[in-house]
């Protein structure tokens, strides 16, 4: 007879993710890091309870907020290669619907969360209950279902023996590189209170091995023809580069046929940013030296990357006649896009058998000299837009050059939205493959705070700098608060434009003069008075941080390194020049402008549209 075990629902899935481990390449580690949470009627009596009773199995972690907590979820996930994460509870309505946000951040990244959050009653016995959505088309809806469009894999566990077979599915989506991304199992609040007789096997260690899958080799065949016939290749390294702890064979790659590389977002620092190989970012937030050979690249190889319109300027930059496509990645969906040659494998796995493939060839000499020279002139760029000038308030470039300067090799800069990704993708210098955590795939303000501390969480020995605009601060600051309680040491630089910089660039660029962008005091033509009376390094002292006010970029670099020097989570506020900009790449974005405008400007950047759009292509 089966041994059982009798748990409530709770305390099932407790126990079970306690026993759940990863394993690539030999290295083993517990899959959850813990458990983040907030506690309401839908979830306390079950998961509450049984994170109480089993907190020696899997540690809780009290959040602020819903939405955050999944992103520092998806922080340490991303941090930790994607070999572990958090799992995530709330009640039901509000709570769970809070987590929306969260999940399409992590399954747009592809990065592995757990949500578990409360349900309505499976017997239905006292419907409607407190926060139900009723919907007169059926009682098996509820407001968890608008986690079904944004989560990989999504169930209902109305019965506690249907958990077995769910928690399986879920460790199977998670740990797969190809398919990761948010998992959701909506858990009713009478069945998690629910006792069964569980068999003692489901709660055994169990290891879910991360595969390796290599290249089909007439797949590798018809990829090293392809490049062998090359005499302008470029090499796209997107996030999976990293992910798959691939950067090695990539620089072997490319030091042996001095092929140039740019990186995508979420593959910065897939090689350092003096590598004679690394010509910077690519796309709309791109260098000119990446984006000049992009144009007029003959093969391009996508390693692990998704192709994003800000990566191919909106399908506007791989302009050449011709041009060929070649993309390495583990899932099949990705590396058939842009009608490439598919090579699905395992990023390190694919560079690795390339190099074998492509065994004594190598770009010409002329196109060498031209990436050294289109580098070189980049880097003097950087240079000037990093030089402190002495103005008040500085411009944001100054402050990216204070931190990239005073940042350690292994230390992470964290950012996601607004202007300063765009600015940090060009300028910033990386030294380390994880030195560089931008969120642009989902560009969710927000993120930052939040995304650090799971940064943190996943390396504690790294120094963590967290780059928050103020619009991006006041969405979402809380897990300021959990930093401080968990004895989390951050550095944020919370960086004051009195607005939204990033969108009042775009706002101007498509005719509609920055309207809706400024933080200002309403007047009778609208919201254009004076600047909002708001102290948002007052409010960072109010949760917990210690701050230091900065102003100008000296003042700044003393702050910062006061904040590197003191064991606490630090806030170093300062305010810069929104209209300042930073040198550009060059390329385009499709941002779509009014047809019609009673607006001079909005026809002037109508036309320029139009003009632009000539440019975009399909990859047929």
């Amino acid at each position: 007879m089966t041994s059982t075990l009798r748990l409530t629902t709770g305390q099932a899935i407790v126990k079970f993710l306690a026993a759940q481990w990863s394993e690539r390449d030999g290295a083993e580690r517990p899959f959850f890091a813990g458990c983040f949470g907030i506690f309401g009627h839908g979830n306390v009596a079950g998961l509450g309870q049984a994170l109480l009773e089993h907190a020696g199995e899997l540690p809780y972690h009290m959040a602020r907020n819903e939405q955050s907590m999944v992103h520092v979820a998806a922080g340490y996930a991303r941090a930790a290669d994607r070999l572990a994460t958090y799992a995530c509870t709330t009640s039901i309505g509000p709570g769970a619907t809070n987590l929306v946000t969260g999940a399409a951040l992590a399954t747009v990244n592809r990065l592995p969360v757990l949500l578990l959050p409360g349900d309505v009653f499976a017997t239905r016995r006292a419907n409607p209950v407190l926060q139900e959505l009723e919907d007169p088309r059926s009682y098996d809806v509820s407001v968890n279902d608008c986690l079904r469009p944004v989560s990989r894999y999504w169930d209902r566990i109305n019965r506690p023996e249907q958990l077995v077979p769910s928690l399986l599915a879920a460790m199977r989506v998670l740990t797969d590189p190809a398919e990761t991304g948010a998992v959701t199992l909506a858990l009713p609040q009478d069945v998690q209170a629910e006792a069964y007789d569980w068999p003692e096997e489901l709660f055994a260690r169990r290891v879910w091995r991360v595969p390796r899958p290599v290249p089909e080799p007439a797949a590798l065949d018809r990829a090293a023809e392809v490049l062998r016939a090359a005499e302008r290749p470029l090499i796209v390294a997107g996030g999976g580069t990293i992910y798959s702890g691939a950067t090695d064979a990539l620089r072997e790659l490319a030091e042996r046929t001095c092929v140039p590389v740019a990186e995508t977002q979420a593959g910065k620092g897939s090689l350092p940013w003096d590598h004679p190989q690394a010509v910077g970012a690519v796309g709309a937030t791109g260098t000119t030296a990446a984006n000049e050979l992009a144009r007029e690249a003959d093969v391009v190889v996508g390693v692990g990357t998704r192709y994003s319109d800000f990566t191919t300027a909106s399908h506007s930059l791989f302009a050449r006649p011709g041009v060929r496509f070649v993309n390495l990645n583990v899932a099949s969906f990705d590396a058939a896009k842009l009608s490439a040659v598919p090579l699905v494998a395992d990023a390190r796995e694919g560079l690795r058998a390339l190099t074998r493939a492509l065994d004594g060839w190598t770009v010409p000499d002329a196109y060498r000299e031209e990436t050294r020279d289109l580098t070189a002139r980049w880097n003097a760029e950087v240079d000037r837009a990093y030089a402190v000038t002495g103005r008040t308030p500085p411009t944001q470039a100054e402050i990216l050059g204070v931190v990239n300067a005073e940042s350690g090799p292994r230390d992470v800069v964290v950012c996601a939205a607004g202007s300063m990704p765009g600015d940090l993708h060009r300028l910033w210098r990386p030294r380390d493959p994880k030195g560089y955590h931008v969120e642009y795939g989902y560009s969710c303000m927000g993120y930052e705070i939040a995304g650090g501390l799971g940064v943190k969480l996943a390396d504690p020995s790294r120094e963590v700098f967290v780059l928050v605009g103020d619009g991006s601060y006041l969405m979402m600051a809380q897990e300021i608060s959990t930093a401080v309680a968990e004895g989390v040491k951050l550095v944020v630089v919370l960086v004051q434009n009195h607005g939204f910089a990033s969108i009042g660039n775009l706002s101007e660029s498509v005719g509609a003069g920055r309207f809706g962008t400024r933080h200002r005091v309403r007047t009778e033509t609208g919201l254009d008075g004076a600047v909002l009376p708001v102290d948002l390094a007052a409010n960072a002292e109010s949760l917990g941080a210690d701050v230091l006010r900065a102003k100008g970029a000296e003042d700044f670099r003393a702050a910062l390194r006061a904040a590197v020097a003191s064991p606490r989570t630090t806030v170093v506020h300062v305010e810069t020049d929104p209209l300042a900009g930073a040198p550009g790449g060059d390329a385009w974005w499709d941002v779509p402008v009014a047809e019609v405008s009673g607006l001079d400007e909005t026809r002037q950047a109508r036309a320029r549209y139009d003009k632009d759009k000539r440019a975009q292509r399909r990859y047929l």
